[in-house]
């Protein structure tokens, strides 16, 4: 027991037995504790850490009920089983991203836990919460952002700790990556639904002013289009969309397609037939929405099926989920 020793931080927000359980959870990712190991007695700790007994006993409650630890009458408390601590830094938490969340919690065996975060693209955020967490994660996974100081930033991480989702920018070379692309697979989608795209007069791109949605997809667009002899408009000021009958529109903000939705309601519009939309990324209530809406988008589910196979087993790997265009009414 001398490498062990439990860590509370009276200054915390967080509850002290909740900091007592994090303690052994953070020592068994870090092999400080390993199965067999004994803890100390509630009337030990007490002692050494002036907490209530009331917030020892809940405690090792619930480590006992996790299966992480069990209680044998004269011995004391051991530890039961592993459990492997994951870090899961997102950007935001949209519906899109709780598909994945969820995915991957649902795909992670029992002993092993997570631990959310996110930095909504905020570089200082970005760096604070991952210089603190340093050491304490068997695994860390992070959606990386297209920002100049992610790279060093990224660096404090061991390569071997490291799967990058989403987004192939700012990675190592010997981390393990999970991506989509928002280049070619954005022009091969389109491709696929060409003649629906067709039957509209021009085809709008709303990129807007808030969004961090990569740029090399407006390349891509403009490419498809000016191969295939489409007018387009690349419209960047999210404020001066119009809608028109014959047009086609391609969103990636669902902010920007509830404005779009509304703009139809208000101007007697049939969605599909007057006037077209194409979503970026998949979500649960897409498909319901107007009779469907028409989205291009990865999969989130198998995305985060993947990161959690690669945290379990421990490889490396490079993989990209395919992007596809699903065809629904709105088109």
């Amino acid at each position: 027991m001398s490498k062990f020793k439990f860590q509370i931080d009276p200054l915390s927000s967080q509850l002290k037995f909740q900091q007592l359980v994090d303690s052994v959870i953070d020592a068994i990712s870090e092999n400080r504790l390993q199965i067999g190991d004994i803890l100390p007695s509630v009337n030990q700790l007490v002692k050494e850490s002036s907490l209530s007994r009331d917030t020892v006993f809940k405690a090792y409650a619930e480590l006992k009920n996790r299966g992480i630890v069990e209680s044998v009458p004269n011995k004391g408390y051991f530890i039961a089983k592993a459990t492997t601590k994951v870090f899961l830094f997102l950007d935001t938490f949209k519906a899109y991203k709780e598909v994945l969340y969820g995915s991957f919690l649902d795909n992670l065996p029992e002993n092993f836990s997570v631990d959310l975060h996110f930095h909504h693209y905020n570089i200082d955020i970005f760096e604070k919460i991952i210089t603190e967490n340093i050491g304490r994660y068997t695994k860390y996974i992070v959606m990386n952002f297209d920002h100049e100081r992610v790279p060093e930033i990224i660096k404090q991480i061991p390569p071997s700790k490291l799967l990058v989702i989403d987004w192939e920018v700012h990675t190592v070379p010997e981390a393990s990556t999970i991506y989509q692309d928002f280049g070619q697979s954005l022009y091969d989608a389109l491709c696929s639904g060409l003649d629906l795209i067709k039957k509209y007069r021009r085809f709008v791109y709303l990129y807007p002013e808030f969004t961090y949605h990569p740029v090399e997809s407006i390349v891509y667009f403009e490419k498809f289009c000016k191969d295939n002899f489409i007018p387009y408009e690349i419209l960047k000021n999210s404020k001066k969309l119009d809608v028109k009958a014959g047009d086609l529109y391609l969103m990636v903000s669902d902010r920007t397609l509830s404005r779009f939705l509304d703009q139809c309601a208000d101007r007697n519009l049939i969605i599909g037939q007057d006037a077209g939309v194409i979503s970026y990324n998949e979500t649960p209530m897409k498909k319901y929405v107007k009779d469907g809406i028409s989205v291009i988008s990865t999969d989130f589910e198998l995305m985060g099926k993947k990161a959690a196979e690669i945290v379990t087993s421990g490889e490396s790997i490079h993989l990209k989920i395919d992007t596809h265009l699903k065809v629904r009414a709105s088109m």
